[in-house]
């Protein structure tokens, strides 16, 4: 009897309509196996398969959003999403020269993402690689169930011990202080996009601690 041949199921993917008219989506449409739909998101650039949320950036893209702040508050409503999300730096080292950000800058904003947020970044070199890239990541995630590895320090379920999971990521932030940034502010992303002067003004945080935290948010 002959044997039938296993059709692997077709992977969907929401396109922000903002990133309509990029050449990812072209590619993205070239790719068997995709099903690419666009309408707006509320986060993020590309919805995957249902359980990954995928954030693209050009180094321009990086470079502007870490001059107006839009970075941090990207970020953090992504690492406060219960979905699984990354971050996909795509160009060249040419790209980042002529973005005119300082390298320091750049770093110190992707050890925001990655170490004090837990959001992955990964590298593209062009549209094309980050088309596939998103394809990889959807059929390993699909693969791979969410709790199947344990891991020290892993996010805790709930969106408020999520939050405070994030903001002692922060620089001389423990337990106590992550509950009264939170109680004043209300979110991580009015955290890291608030002032010297108001972060201080939190009891128990001062000026010090509330230079730290700016300091590791801001390029």
């Amino acid at each position: 009897m002959k044997e039938e041949k296993k059709i692997s199921p077709m992977i969907p993917v929401v396109v922000d309509d903002r990133e309509a008219g990029s050449e990812v989506v072209h590619a993205l449409r070239e790719i068997d196996g995709l099903v690419v739909e666009v309408r707006r998101l509320k986060l993020g650039d590309y919805y995957i398969n249902g359980n990954l949320l995928i954030e693209r950036k050009t180094f321009g893209d990086l470079a502007s959003s870490i001059k107006d702040g839009r970075l941090f508050q990207q970020a953090s409503r992504l690492a406060s999403c219960p979905t699984r999300s990354a971050v996909i730096l795509e160009g060249t080292a040419d790209d980042l020269i002529r973005s005119r950000m300082r390298r320091e800058a750049i770093q110190g904003a992707l050890i925001t993402l990655t170490i004090i947020l837990g959001i992955p970044v990964l590298r593209s070199k062009d549209p094309l690689e980050s088309a596939r890239l998103m394809l990889y990541a959807a059929r390993q995630t699909g693969a791979v169930p969410r709790q199947s590895f344990p891991r020290r320090g892993k996010r805790p379920r709930g969106k408020r011990k999520l939050q405070l999971y994030i903001l002692q990521g922060l620089p001389g932030v423990g337990p106590g202080r992550a509950n009264r940034l939170l109680e004043t502010f209300d979110s991580v992303e009015a955290v890291v996009t608030a002032t010297t002067a108001r972060l201080a003004e939190v009891h128990g945080i001062g000026i010090k601690t509330a230079q730290s935290i700016r300091w590791s948010v801001t390029p």
